[in-house]
C-alpha cells in the first residue's frame, strides 16, 4: 500500500521548516526573532549562514569532498549516493555513481514499495541495510531528504553537506546522463 503523497509532503514541509536559515526564534523574555551574530568584518557584506537541524538522538555522518571522491572512484554495493536535485539540475552534471531521486517533485519516493519505486525511476530502491548518502546543490535539500529517509526507516543515513557546489569548487569530475 502506497503512503499518500499528502503525508510525504507534510514530512518534507516539516523537515524544511526545521532547516530555515533566515531567522530564528529568540528565546529571550522579549520573544520575537533575531538574526544570527555576524562578525564585524562581514558587516556590509552578505554572509552565508546555514543551520542543519537534526534531532538530538540521531547521529548523522557527514562526509567531505575527499571521502565522496573516494566513493565515486570505488563504488560499493553497500552504499548508495543519492542526488536529490531536480532532473534538469542532474542532467547538467552529477557526481559519478549517483542516482537521482528529486526531493521537490518526488517527495514520496522513499515511501513507495520497491516494485512501484523501480517502475517509476528505472532502478532498484535502496535497501534498508545499505548506507544512503544524500547531496543536492548546497546541502539544504539533502538534510531534508536525510530526515525523510529516517522517517521511512533507513538507519544508515549520511550527508555530503558541501554538495554539488563543493564538488565543483574542488574540481570533482562531473558525469552526465
Amino acid at each position: 500500500m502506497a503512503i499518500p503523497i499528502v503525508i510525504a509532503r507534510r514530512a518534507l514541509s516539516a523537515a524544511l521548516r526545521r532547516q530555515t536559515p533566515c531567522l530564528r526564534q529568540d528565546r529571550s523574555i522579549h520573544g520575537g526573532f533575531s538574526r544570527p551574530r555576524v562578525a564585524p568584518q562581514t558587516i556590509g557584506r552578505i554572509a552565508a549562514v546555514r543551520w542543519h537541524s537534526v534531532p538530538s538522538d540521531v547521529v548523522t555522518k557527514v562526509y567531505d569532498f575527499g571521502e565522496i571522491k573516494s566513493f565515486a572512484d570505488a563504488p560499493s554495493k553497500d552504499r548508495v549516493l543519492i542526488d536529490v536535485r531536480e532532473p534538469s539540475e542532474f542532467a547538467a552534471g552529477y557526481i559519478p555513481t549517483a542516482i537521482n531521486i528529486p526531493l521537490k517533485t518526488q517527495a514520496d519516493a522513499l515511501f513507495l514499495p520497491a516494485d512501484e519505486f523501480e517502475d517509476k525511476f528505472g532502478f532498484s530502491k535502496p535497501s534498508a541495510d545499505q548506507e544512503v548518502v544524500f547531496y543536492c546543490k548546497s546541502g539544504v535539500r539533502s538534510s531534508a531528504a536525510a530526515q525523510l529517509a529516517r522517517t521511512v526507516g533507513y538507519k544508515n543515513v549520511s550527508e555530503y553537506r558541501g554538495s554539488w557546489l563543493d564538488w565543483e569548487k574542488n574540481g570533482g569530475k562531473a558525469s552526465k546522463p
